[in-house]
This record gives C-alpha cells, structure tokens and sequence, in this order.
C-alpha cells in the first residue's frame, strides 16, 4: 500500500512516502511546506495523489500550532481521497530510531517533552547514566542531559529528526482521518500566557 507519512509536531517538518517497507522518498523542511512536500514526493514517485491507500500522521506532542497543522492536513487529504489514517506518538517515533533511546522533544517554557507522555524541566529528568537522548529537547539541553550523564548524539544526526518513514514503520490502525486524535500534555502557550 502506498502510503503518505508526515510529522509537523517539532519545528522540522519531515514527510516520507513509502510502500511497504520500501522508502520512496523522504523530505525534510518545515510545517508551511507540508502540502507541497507532499506534491512534490508524489511527482518524485511518479504517482497520482489517487495512488495514496494510507497517510501516517505524527500526533505529538509538539508545538500546538504545529501538531494541529500536520493533522488538519490529514484529515483533509483523507477525506478528500476517501483513504484512512493512522497517527503514531511523535516521540514513539524518535524513540524507534535507536534502540533504548530516550526521545526528548524541546517544549519550549524551559521543558522538554519526554515519554509518559509528559513535560519536564530537563533538570527534573531522572536518567541513568549512559541513557542516549535523541531529539530537538536532547540538542537544546545537551550541557543539562549530559552533566547528569546521558549521551547525546552531535546536533546534526540525524536521529534527533522524527523521520516520516518510522511513523510509517509503527502505525498499525488505520480509521477514518476524523478520528485522529493529537497528544498535548499541557495548555497551549496562547492560553499558558492569558492565565
């Protein structure tokens, strides 16, 4: 089944198309570009957006603005193709990139965002030396995660990225796009600031 997977729930967009387990393509850009990104996989592909048999969203948690915009995007393309969706856990995503990982998505607020789902200071997470973090929150707080000895990869790896394609490899339920749900931990900024 050819099938559309894309994740806008950090501030790197990332959209793959693959079939089966084969990755057709790959993009990396950001949220204001994903339908674009689409297009132009599907042009790369040679295929019509009439191929399309599944999409693969990222469901966070992330940024609110972000995360809404990658599923508004798949409930649109779902309905308007008539073809089911699945959403798979941002940071489940991360996490499948490096066995034993922790995904550590940046919150912004001075928090990161860590399995649970939850939010946490970085300086409130209880790591075992040795722990590799992967992700936006493990680049930004690296000095904190490292001084309470985990590992974090050099900020150019490519593990940090929550690939469309793992998204792809980990989704299993397929239901109508109307029931993509995203994961928020907290209130968003917007109503965080108004409190």
């Amino acid at each position: 089944m050819l099938v559309l997977s894309f994740d806008t729930a950090t501030d790197v967009a990332t959209s793959a198309l693959v079939d089966g387990r084969r990755v057709l393509g790959e993009r990396i850009s950001v949220a204001r570009t994903l339908l674009e990104d689409l297009d132009e996989l599907l042009r790369d592909a040679g295929a019509a957006p009439g191929d399309v048999g599944g999409l693969v969203v990222g469901t966070g948690p992330g940024s609110f603005t972000s995360t809404r915009i990658g599923l508004a995007v798949a409930r649109g393309i779902g309905l308007a193709l008539d073809v089911r969706a699945a959403g798979v856990s941002t940071l489940d995503a991360l996490a499948s990139a490096v066995e034993g990982a922790l995904p550590v998505v940046d919150a912004r607020r001075r928090e990161v965002f860590v399995p649970g789902p939850r939010a946490a200071a970085p300086d409130d997470l209880e790591l075992v030396p040795g722990t590799v973090c992967i992700g936006s929150g493990a680049v930004r707080y690296r000095a904190t995660l490292e001084r309470m000895g985990a590992i974090v990869p050099p900020d150019g790896d490519h593990v940090h990225l929550p690939h469309a394609r793992l998204h792809a490899a980990l989704a299993r339920d397929f239901a109508s796009p109307e029931a993509l749900q995203p994961i928020y931990v907290r209130a968003p900024d917007a109503e965080a600031m108004l409190a």
